[in-house]
């Protein structure tokens, strides 16, 4: 699965709620189609990798495919028998945080039904709502 190379700070704060739209990765800059967030959220590791595959599934090779998102943040928990105090607990997974409008994964090679198929099947492991884009 996705995960940092490297870490500035091994633990980060969760943050405030994620407001506004996406301004940056919103467009499609190299496939002709893409999935498209409509709302905000964070995506982990395992479900970019778990939409990754049913992408790469469907196509059965003859396309190009990009994941536009990657997971820098990292998510602590603590197991659930631990009592209060003690600190902050070690790093569970890693999320990208999405904004709606931001582009997820494109595809390049494929007739339009076939990509509208694959990114059907990917949005559902997906834990935001998607649309189908495709190039002007």
């Amino acid at each position: 699965m996705l995960a940092p190379k490297k870490e500035k700070h091994r633990k980060w704060h969760r943050g405030d709620q994620i407001k506004g739209v996406a301004t940056q990765n919103n467009k499609i800059s190299f496939g002709s189609f893409g999935l498209k967030s409509k709302e905000a959220g964070w995506i982990t590791a395992r479900q970019i990798e778990s939409a990754r595959r049913a992408i790469v599934h469907h196509l059965q090779r003859g396309a190009k495919y990009w994941i536009r998102i990657f997971p820098h943040k990292p998510i602590t928990s603590k197991s659930g028998e631990m009592p209060m105090g003690k600190g902050k607990g070690p790093v569970d997974h890693y999320v990208a945080v999405v904004k709606p409008g931001s582009i997820l994964f494109e595809i390049e090679g494929i007739k339009e039904e076939a990509a509208k198929e694959a990114f059907r099947l990917a949005s559902h492991k997906l834990s935001v709502k998607c649309s189908f884009v495709s190039k002007e």
